[in-house]
């Protein structure tokens, strides 16, 4: 028996007069899986997930969130997801206990299964004792984990999260990826847009990359990374005085060998650990001195680049939505 897909975007399309914010997306994301939206401000991130949860109605094509039809089951659809978006939507002047009952009262829920599920969660995203403070005292990494506590409330199994750590230090950042890598080892679905390449690295199954609006790649991280190019031997001297003799032992196990004089840094193009391995083995009875030796991967931003010419964190034409302008 094969399992319906958590979410499917269906050829999703969003004009605004002659600007296609969206053209022609398409994707599909298993249940309990980790989707990676990619891509610099204005690619359409935020008005593709808008669509999805209901927010805006697309100029042409459709989705399905946990098998229900974005514009035929729009109320099945919002029962089924929770939505974070990219700016903390608490009740500033609420304390973080009266924020979740009142998302309580607003879905219906039993007054008992409020108070227990918020015992929870506050647990969880280490708010316990900042549960009876006002929101407004928060930290931001704090209004970002309530702003989750929240979405995650009516345990809905499947989480939308719209640049969900822009702005947090790196210490909140990673205490927000425990988190999430934790909802995903209890089965729910994330469909995650973000700008940083390591956030997509670290939490995503697939990512797809979206840049002017359309699906310019997709697949795991590695797929991806391997467009981008082969694996390469890095080495650092010790001395740069060796550059000249470490190049011409590197090339006995290399057909091409870079040099950076400067930096005393050499690189080779390896196919894996077995020319890393070779190139160890020529520098350990060698006598030159090395201060590392590794083996480095292409990365998400050699990807970005590699596809469209330009970093990720580089900016292009503006995302636009009904209310104005997001990212």
């Amino acid at each position: 028996m094969t399992t319906a897909p958590a979410v499917e975007a269906i050829d999703l399309a969003k004009h605004f007069g002659a600007t296609r914010a969206v053209d022609g997306v398409s994707f599909v994301v298993p249940e309990g899986s980790v989707l990676g939206l990619l891509g610099p401000n204005g690619a359409g991130k935020t008005t593709l997930v808008r669509m999805l949860t209901t927010l805006s109605v697309p100029t042409s094509g459709t989705g399905r969130v946990a098998g229900f039809d974005i514009l035929r089951q729009p109320t099945e659809v919002r029962r089924s997801m929770g939505l974070t978006g990219q700016a903390a939507t608490v009740d500033e002047i609420l304390t973080g206990r009266e924020n979740l009952k009142l998302i309580g009262s607003l879905y219906g829920l039993p007054r008992k299964y409020v108070k227990d599920a918020t015992e929870r969660l506050f647990a969880r995203f280490d708010l316990v004792d900042a549960a009876d403070r006002m929101a407004k005292t928060y930290s931001g990494g704090m209004r970002r984990r309530l702003d989750l506590a929240v979405s995650l409330l009516a345990a809905p199994p499947i989480l939308f999260l719209d640049e969900p750590t822009t702005g947090l230090d790196p210490q909140s950042r990673s205490g927000l990826w425990a988190v999430l890598r934790e909802l995903v080892s209890e089965g729910t679905t994330l469909v995650l847009t973000t700008q940083y390449l390591e956030e997509a690295d670290h939490l995503a199954d697939e990512i797809v990359v979206v840049d002017k609006g359309r699906v310019i790649a997709a697949g795991t991280p590695t797929q991806l990374k391997d467009q981008a190019g082969q694996a390469s031997v890095v080495v650092t001297l010790t001395h740069a005085s060796d550059v000249d003799r470490a190049a011409e032992l590197m090339s006995s196990c290399s057909a091409e060998v870079h040099v950076e004089r400067g930096s005393r840094r050499l690189t080779a193009q390896a196919g894996g650990l077995g020319d890393m391995t070779r190139i160890a083995a020529v520098f350990e009875t060698s006598g030159i001195e090395l201060d590392d030796l590794g083996l480095a991967r292409p990365s998400l931003d050699d990807v970005f680049l590699h596809l469209t010419g330009h970093r990720a964190e580089a900016g292009g034409a503006a995302d636009l939505t009904n209310e104005g302008v997001a990212s």
